[in-house]
């Protein structure tokens, strides 16, 4: 195909001659640099979580002659915690759907229920471990309890982080509406929810179900 036959429309799509290298191309669209760069640290992010995992999955047995997973987990409560966090994860995508629809009356709606939901689950969170160390069953008890509360409270800590940048998610839209940039920040905002959600769900079958002895 000759250069002429291209420009005359013989290669549309610029499917051939017609293309620009790649080598020659200038650099890739801010939201693809974005995207790209937000998975690489939600990896690190999982890689992170697995060393917690296999460190809990040492010492599971080390209760120092103590109370173990069976004598201290209560399921009821955790069962409300994982209710909580999925609900908060489907508002999340609810969320997701009113950003497409450019609709902020119903995503700072979803984002609130979102944001409430996953208050909800921390205070759980945080009345089972005043709990467990009112029990005498705090990290200093046992190798086994050190790794839970480091596990368990490590995927806290990152809810409450989520829930940081969820209301400055909330304030930006509110302000600005939905800017190229908010857009890019919401995106990765509910990539980061939804994988809080699947580690929980690990966590409450690895830790929870096989710790109470189900």
């Amino acid at each position: 195909m000759s250069a002429a036959h291209a420009k005359s429309g013989g290669d549309p799509h610029k499917l051939g001659h017609g293309e620009v290298p790649v080598s020659e191309r200038g650099p890739a669209p801010k939201r693809i640099v974005v995207a790209y760069g937000f998975w690489i640290f939600l990896l690190s992010d999982f890689i992170m979580f697995a060393g917690f995992f296999a460190a809990y999955a040492v010492l599971v047995g080390e209760t120092a002659a103590g109370p173990s997973g069976a004598d201290l987990f209560d399921l009821r409560l955790v069962g409300w915690e994982t209710v909580l966090l999925l609900l908060s994860s489907f508002a999340c995508g609810m969320a997701g759907i009113a950003t497409i629809a450019r609709n902020r009356f119903w995503f700072l709606t979803a984002m609130a229920v979102t944001g409430l939901l996953g208050a909800a689950f921390l205070c759980l969170e945080v009345y089972e471990f005043t709990h467990l160390i009112g029990e005498q069953a705090g990290p200093e008890r046992s190798a086994f309890l050190s790794a839970f509360f480091a596990l368990i409270g490590c995927h806290g800590l990152h809810v409450a982080l989520g829930l940081l940048w969820l209301m400055t998610m909330m304030a930006q839209v509110w302000a600005k509406g939905f800017r190229d940039d908010i857009l890019r920040r919401i995106a990765c905002f509910s990539l980061f929810w939804h994988a809080l959600d699947i580690i929980w769900v690990a966590l409450f079958t690895v830790v929870y179900l096989l710790g109470a002895g189900l």
